[in-house]
């Protein structure tokens, strides 16, 4: 019984054979038995280098046997290594085909979805839809620029009369307000009173009566 029928089973030709995820997982079973086989064929070329060392001078056919035995075990690990490369290669490419596998199934899947989903629809109509759409949108957009423009009630003005008008307002304004200055100036002021004045008695009057009253208290004294 070969490796390959150990590790997938027998099976008759008209037997089903297993899954990609089945396979896969005998493969690493198999990698995990064979790196333990690794580990201790090293442990055991170890071993046997250490007697061969102890025993060269002291007894070499005890020697001779642990580098033969050792010989062995490295002959078996170099299969191993050779068996673990090939599984490993074998594993790679079958989980590789195993991920195309699903790839394609979902791709197929979608590709259904997509049909059914496409299944009612004619691209004639879909056409005729979109182009409805659009002048659907164009015609929308025009009716918003109408009721976005100003009403005029069909009156135009002309700027420069317009202007011109409103000089004369101002020119009829500042002429209004000249006249009101003009005017207060006109304005007839208060008649002098006909009567006169009392008169104020005069300073010399008043000097003279009081050189006069000096005089008498002068006269007086002496």
């Amino acid at each position: 019984m070969s490796l390959l029928t150990k590790i997938f089973g027998g099976g008759g030709k008209g037997g089903k054979g297993p899954s990609p995820q089945e396979a896969i997982q005998k493969l690493r079973e198999t990698e995990e038995m064979l790196s333990k086989k690794q580990e201790f064929l090293e442990k055991k070329i170890e071993q046997e280098l250490q007697i061969a060392k102890k025993n060269g001078t002291k007894n070499k056919r005890a020697a001779l046997q642990a580098l033969k035995r050792k010989k062995r075990y490295e002959k078996q690990l170099a299969q191993i290594d050779g068996t673990l490369s090939t599984i490993e290669f074998q594993r790679e490419a079958l989980e590789n085909a195993n991920t195309n596998t699903e790839v394609l199934k979902n791709m197929g899947f979608a590709a259904k979805a997509m049909k059914s989903a496409h299944e009612n629809m004619d691209i004639d109509k879909v056409d005729d839809l979109m182009q409805d759409i659009t002048e659907q949108q164009e015609l929308a957009q025009e009716i918003s620029d109408a009721i976005s423009k100003p009403v005029g009630f069909g009156e135009e003005f002309d700027e420069d009369e317009l202007l011109a008008e409103l000089d004369e307002l101002e020119q009829e304004e500042l002429d209004k307000n000249l006249l009101e200055i003009g005017g207060a100036e006109n304005v007839p002021l208060p008649n002098v009173p006909s009567t006169s004045l009392p008169s104020r008695p005069a300073k010399k009057e008043e000097d003279e009566d009081d050189m006069e009253d000096l005089q008498r208290w002068a006269m007086q004294a002496m």
